[in-house]
């Protein structure tokens, strides 16, 4: 149990760090089983993916790097581009890589940059989430490792965030109607 207060302007804890650190565990050990002798690419896009490809990296047993992408989110009410603001700094081509994501929901934005990823010749490219909450799913995306199925409500601790805020708290935890303005 974290000894970090629930802000106000959540409604309850969805995934407390116990239950977080457990299941990161589990697919560090799922992806050093699937990638016996291969050393992986780790690659996240800032800064929601950041916490989660931490905790992953230390879990996974075997030789890897780790890069970073920062994208503008796909927002359709302006035009719908997502615009690659900080690039990758190595090439990737030939490469198993694995895109380390905080959540997957449109998947607009993750669709956009696995077609930028695989122009680049990767050797293998998965997709590994803490969060999928396919229940706002538009564009299909395969998700090889899935830590946990999430709600359609706003989540914010653990890298995700509203306006910047709550992503250093220790769990993901569920926004108050009333913080939402709904």
């Amino acid at each position: 149990m974290s000894l970090v207060p629930l802000p106000d302007v959540c409604d309850a804890v969805l995934l407390d760090a116990d239950q977080i650190a457990t299941r990161v565990a589990e697919l560090g050990r799922e992806i050093v089983h699937d990638h016996r002798g291969e050393e992986l690419r780790l690659v996240t896009v800032l800064r929601g993916g950041l916490f989660f490809l931490a905790d992953l990296a230390r879990a996974i047993e075997a030789p890897l790097t780790i890069d970073f992408m920062a994208v503008s989110p796909y927002t359709p009410g302006r035009g719908g581009v997502v615009r690659v603001t900080k690039d990758l700094d190595d090439d990737i081509e030939g490469a198993t890589v694995i895109l380390v994501e905080d959540v997957v929901d449109t998947g607009l934005t993750i669709n956009y940059v696995l077609s930028m990823l695989r122009a680049r010749s990767p050797g293998r490219l998965e997709v590994c989430a803490l969060l999928d909450k396919s229940a706002r799913r538009i564009a299909d995306v395969p998700v090889a490792y899935r830590g946990f199925r999430a709600p359609d409500r706003f989540l914010v601790g653990y890298g995700l965030d509203l306006a910047g805020r709550y992503r250093n708290l220790p769990f993901v935890a569920t926004m108050s109607d009333e913080a939402l303005g709904a």
